[in-house]
Formats: C-alpha cells, structure tokens, sequence
C-alpha cells in the first residue's frame, strides 16, 4: 500500500498560480509513473499530467503551456505548477501512483478559481 499526501490548493484569482504537492510513503522511482488528475462536480476524473521517473511529462491539450508537473525522487515528491488559472480549472486534485497494473490514489485537494 502506497500513501500519498496532496497540499497545497486552495481559492485562487483567475489568472493567479498554486502549487500542488503530492508526498509518497515509497520510493516513486524506477518504472513508477506519477500524476495528477482532475475531478469537478458532476464529471469524470481526468488526467492533468504526467511524469515518468526519468523526467518524461505528458499533458492535457487543456492545460499546456500553463502547467508544469516535476518529481523529486530522493523527496518521493511530485508538484504540480499551475498557472494563469481559469475558472474551468475547479476542480479536486487527486495525486496518483502507477505501476504496472497498480494505482494508488491520494485523498484530494480542492482547487477553485474565481473572483
């Protein structure tokens, strides 16, 4: 069983930046990927971005350009820089830890954008 632990969100100005945290109870090296998703109300979870152990990233087409996610193996720590924040960013943000056939998932940190 992994943990992970998200911080870092909160309410924000449109336009305004946060930065997530995610911390891990193990090692998030090797062929572990990590992540981060989204979920607002009433809609699916999906994915925000992604980081493979040896610094590759994917995105979301919605996010690019304005997000960035990076890892800190020897902190077992990922973080999710975002900024100019949109209302449509909203959302919870859950950390998540892949491997294999294997996820974990963090509790949740909520994200709002708004004036």
């Amino acid at each position: 069983q992994v943990q992970l632990v998200e911080s870092g969100g909160g309410l924000v100005q449109p336009g305004g930046s946060l930065r997530l945290s995610c911390a891990a109870s193990a090692n998030i090296v090797g062929n572990v990927v990590m992540g981060w998703y989204r979920q607002a109300p009433g809609k699916q979870r999906d994915l925000v971005a992604t980081i493979t152990s040896g610094g590759g990233t994917n995105y979301a087409d919605s996010v690019k350009g304005r997000f960035i996610i990076s890892r800190v193996n020897a902190k077992r720590t990922v973080y999710l820089q975002m900024n100019s924040l949109k209302p449509e960013d909203t959302a919870v943000y859950f950390c998540n830890y892949h491997l294999g056939k294997t996820d974990f998932w963090g509790q949740g940190t909520q994200v709002t954008v708004s004036s």
